[in-house]
Parts: structure tokens; sequence; C-alpha cells
């Protein structure tokens, strides 16, 4: 359980205000893409987002990932 506070300690939207990371229907995930791939924990985030037992359900990006672009990475690692 500590490995995971620290790591989300270090991450850059730990910084940022929350709305930037699920936007409005139509909005743009431009800026938060752009914050996550500067992010020195953006591997375990993405990596976290893929692991947990409901990870279609999670909206917003999670490791510099849309929820399209997760579903995705799924599909092709199945």
């Amino acid at each position: 359980m500590r490995d995971r506070e620290d790591w989300r300690q270090r991450a850059s939207c730990a910084q940022v205000g929350g709305d930037l990371w699920f936007p409005e229907k139509g909005g743009t995930t431009l800026y938060a893409k752009r914050i996550c791939a500067a992010c020195p924990v953006a591997r375990q985030c993405l990596d976290e987002a893929m692991s947990l037992p409901n990870a279609e359900d999670q909206d917003g990006i999670r490791g510099g990932l849309s929820v399209r672009q997760r579903r995705a990475l799924r599909k092709a690692a199945a």
C-alpha cells in the first residue's frame, strides 16, 4: 500500500485540478495528456488503471490514455 501512495504523491496530476482529467463529452483531453506525458509515474498510473477489476468503468484520463484508448489497449493485449 505504501508504494501506491508514494507514486500517487509524485504524480503530476496531484498538482492540477481534477476537472482536467474528466472533460465534458466533446471536451478536449489534450491538456491532461500533455501533463501525463511528462509525468514521472504515468506508467504506474496506467498499470493501475488497467489492473482494476472494474477498469471498463473508469472514466477520465489515466496514465495518459482515455477510456477508449485503454479499451483498445486491453483488447489488443487479449
